[in-house]
Order: C-alpha cells, then sequence, then structure tokens
C-alpha cells in the first residue's frame, strides 16, 4: 500500500482580496494630481491676481507710451504688444511657473516624499502639465478678450489661421513646460529659484520682441533671441493676430511658420531630454 501526502486544493482568493479593485494608472492618478494642483493654486488669491494681472498691466502701460502707428505695416504698437504678450503669458505659466514651484517643492522635501509613494511619477509632472494648461488658456484668453476689446486687435477670421495658432500655442506651451522642469534642478535651494529662473525670463523678452518692438532691436541680439522658444511664439502669433502686410517688420519679411514649429519641435524633443538628465526629486548633497 502506498501512501502519500493529501493534495492541498489550490487555495483561491477570498473576501475583500477577491473584490478589491485594480489600482488607478498614471493618468488617472495624474488628473487627480492636477486637480489638486488647481486647487491649490487658486486658494492662494495673490499668486492668481499675480499671475493673470502681470501682463495685463505691462500691456496697458506700453500700450500707453507707444500708442503710435508702427510706419509702413499698417498696426499699432499696441497690437504688437498684444500678440508678444500672449506669447510671453504662455511661457510664464509654464517656464516661469514651473521653474520656481518645483524648487520650492524639491526644497521642502515635498518631491522626496511623494517619490516614496506608490504614485509613479508620470502622475506627477501629468498634474503639472494639466495646471499648466488650464493657466496658460486662461491667461491667453484674458488678453485676447483685451486685445480685441481695447486695441482693436481681429481675431482671426479663417480655420487656417487658427489652427496655426493652435499648434503654436501646443508646441509653446510643452517646450516651455518642458524646460520649466529642467530649470527647477538649477537653483540649490527654494530663495534661488526666482532669481535663476526669472532673470533669464526677463532678458528673454526683451530680445525676442516682446517689450520692444521688433524691427528696432539690433540684429545681433535677434540672433541671440532666436536660439530660443519666447521669439518664434511671439513672430508665429504676430501672424496669426496681425495682417499680412506688419512681416515687413519681421528679420526676414515673413512669418516664417515652418522655421517657427521647426524651432519649437526642437525645444520639446530637447526639453525632454534635458529633464530626463537633469531633473532631482532631493537637493544636491542629500541622502
Amino acid at each position: 500500500m502506498t501512501t502519500g501526502a493529501t493534495p492541498t486544493p489550490a487555495t483561491t482568493p477570498t473576501g475583500a482580496a477577491a473584490t478589491r479593485p485594480p489600482l488607478p494608472g498614471a493618468w488617472s492618478l495624474g488628473r487627480g494630481r492636477g486637480a489638486l494642483e488647481l486647487k491649490e493654486f487658486f486658494r492662494e488669491r495673490g499668486q492668481v491676481v499675480f499671475t493673470f494681472a502681470f501682463p495685463i498691466v505691462f500691456l496697458f502701460l506700453f500700450a500707453s507710451i507707444f500708442s503710435d502707428d508702427v510706419e509702413g505695416a499698417g498696426v499699432t504698437a499696441s497690437q504688437l504688444y498684444v500678440a508678444a504678450l500672449i506669447a510671453a503669458g504662455i511661457m510664464s505659466t509654464s517656464f516661469q511657473s514651473l521653474g520656481i514651484s518645483i524648487a520650492l517643492e524639491r526644497d521642502q522635501k515635498v518631491l522626496r516624499r511623494l517619490r516614496g509613494t506608490p504614485m509613479p511619477p508620470t502622475a506627477y509632472f501629468l498634474g503639472k502639465v494639466w495646471l499648466v494648461l488650464v493657466t496658460g488658456v486662461l491667461e491667453t484668453t484674458i488678453l485676447l478678450a483685451v486685445g480685441t476689446t481695447v486695441y482693436d486687435v481681429n481675431l482671426p477670421g479663417s480655420a487656417s489661421k487658427w489652427l496655426t495658432f493652435g499648434w503654436i500655442f501646443v508646441l509653446g506651451l510643452t517646450a516651455c513646460t518642458l524646460l520649466g522642469i529642467a530649470i527647477s534642478s538649477v537653483p540649490k535651494s527654494a530663495s534661488s529659484a526666482s532669481s535663476v529662473v526669472v532673470l533669464p525670463f526677463l532678458v528673454l523678452q526683451f530680445i525676442s520682441g516682446v517689450y520692444i518692438p521688433i524691427n528696432t532691436i539690433p540684429d545681433w541680439m535677434l540672433n541671440i533671441g532666436a536660439l530660443f522658444p519666447l521669439k518664434w511664439m511671439c513672430q508665429g502669433l504676430r501672424g496669426v493676430f496681425l495682417p499680412e502686410s506688419a512681416a515687413v517688420l519681421e528679420q526676414t519679411g515673413s512669418w516664417e511658420y515652418g522655421r517657427v514649429a521647426l524651432v519649437l519641435g526642437a525645444w520639446c524633443v530637447g526639453g525632454l531630454v534635458l529633464c530626463l538628465l537633469t531633473f532631482r526629486w532631493k537637493n544636491r548633497g542629500e541622502s
């Protein structure tokens, strides 16, 4: 007679384990993180007012000081400022905002704590993308409302112009968002973040045709500005919102949409590479 161990039947999960729902994915968590980012942003009334009022105040100032018609272009200086400040507003809500806020979160150990949770890193960045997208759309809408009602800026009258506006907005916002995430790793502490991020952004605004009409900036400055996305966003948006006669103000006498797309697309790729190479969850020297 042979003996042996009685086979043990396979066990199956019962009770709560059997009905446990699957963990949410990165996309779902990213939407939740984005809702949290937006809630925190709009709770800070001072930050909200500064973010949305800053470009409008500058628009009123510069449009009041330089209100004459631009000779040979068929536009006023005020209309030039509207298009340029929309581009600057896109970069402000992405590059500047993320560069400072992420550096602050790193310094306060927020990133370190988030990295220790089961939340995938992708969800954190998706939350920032939602924040940038919503604030960027609101900023652009407000500036367009002011530009059309106060400064006689004409909205695009054709689908192709709106399509051009759409891809410039998406590519510009994407490139500046990635650059904002990348530059957030440069400051050594939260106290230095504003200086590190605001200074290059301020310089770019002057050499990219935001505060100074593009036809009065020396070519060597424009050539430096052409290495970065802001100059091309300004140029592309001028082409969308201004008449063709205003193209004479550009360096080449045309809007160069192909080059705008090429440079902004290149910065999207380059910004992603910089993020992958430089982003840190902890400050330098932390174990």
